[in-house]
């Protein structure tokens, strides 16, 4: 097991990527640390915010460097999550898997070719999987997307529009979320569900079955006034019903 970290202060913008599977949680630390199951496949470096996601290329020949260059790829996901972002961010490459953790108040950004599971960040939180992806204690989720299951539970969404998207099921927990229009895309069915007036837009889409899981009233809509899979949270008691 190889194990590095970096001080990185109290709010540092981390951005994640892992070839295999990754968990990445919350500690009361101002350091990133990260551990890999591969000696040669830890990476963990701060650089600018404009730099991150800038591949690479060098050539050299015994001692003579023929060329050393960084090009911007335009279609690099990194690049474009960071664009409101300002300053320096850590960045963690694993070839394999690994163990990250950062500073409770990080502004997160995961990425996993396989699995990955982020808990107790207070920050803001993006996060991508190839395959399996949970988000647990999380304050500010602002995406998350999974190949196989996507479990999401957080207590806010920041902004008006969001999609979230899994190539299984999908459960859906936001604690505050009490004025939003659901569309939900799942197996078989397509339903929408309406909390308060429906001011925030929400699409949740999923190859296999989406659970949403609220302790508000859910309203069914027209023409079909049809509802799928709801849950409440644990110990809570509220009922409902169709509009």
């Amino acid at each position: 097991m190889t194990q590095r970290s970096i001080l990185a202060g109290q709010t540092p913008t981390v951005v994640v990527r892992a070839n295999g599977s990754v968990t990445v949680e919350g500690w009361e630390s101002d350091r990133v640390q990260a551990e890999s199951d591969n000696s040669r496949g830890l990476q963990i470096e701060k650089r600018k915010v404009a730099d991150v996601g800038r591949e690479r290329a060098r050539a050299k020949v015994g001692e003579r460097v023929l060329f050393d260059i960084a090009i911007d790829n335009p279609f690099n996901r990194a690049r474009r999550d960071l664009k409101e972002v300002q300053g320096e961010a850590i960045e963690v490459q694993l070839v394999r898997n690994g163990h990250v953790r950062v500073p409770v108040g990080s502004r997160l950004i995961v990425y996993a070719g396989r699995s990955a599971e982020v808990r107790h960040v207070e920050g803001h939180v993006t996060a991508t999987a190839g395959h399996d992806l949970s988000v647990r204690d999380v304050q500010v989720l602002m995406h998350a997307a999974a190949g196989g299951d996507l479990d999401v539970e957080c207590d806010t969404l920041e902004g008006d529009e969001f999609r979230f998207g899994a190539g299984r099921d999908l459960r859906f927990f936001v604690r505050d979320l009490t004025d939003a229009k659901v569309m939900i895309k799942d197996l078989g069915s397509y339903w929408e569900a309406i909390l308060g007036t429906g001011r925030l837009k929400i699409w949740l889409t999923a190859g296999g079955d989406v659970t949403l899981v609220t302790d508000q009233e859910v309203k069914a809509q027209p023409p079909h006034y049809m509802l799928g899979n709801i849950e409440q949270p644990a110990s809570t008691l509220k009922t409902i019903k169709p509009d």
